[in-house]
């Protein structure tokens, strides 16, 4: 009898995910910001080493990009500590 509850309660766990697809989407859309940000401080450079470019500090690669990076993972944090079955433990 206590076998048979083991095994219940085994296949219980071998069959449940970690993550729903909740989870997925939040952590799809978090990497989507991470690479916008990396996309953005990207370039600036300049084709002659001996010729400088401004552009390089420009307020989209010093202020922008980087901020959404962190922000993208902040996105993936929430990503991994939301609990999709909230509303279903509750009842």
């Amino acid at each position: 009898m206590g076998e048979q509850k083991r095994k219940k309660q085994n296949e219980l766990h071998r069959s449940s995910f970690i993550f729903k697809k909740k989870n997925y989407k939040v952590m799809l859309i978090g990497l989507g910001v991470i690479a916008l940000g990396f996309i953005l401080m990207s370039g600036g450079g300049s084709d002659n080493p001996n010729v400088f470019n401004p552009e390089i500090y420009n307020w989209r690669r010093i202020r922008l990009a980087p901020a959404l990076v962190l922000i993208g993972f902040g996105i993936e944090v929430y990503a991994i500590l939301l609990n999709p079955d909230k509303k279903k433990n509750a009842n």
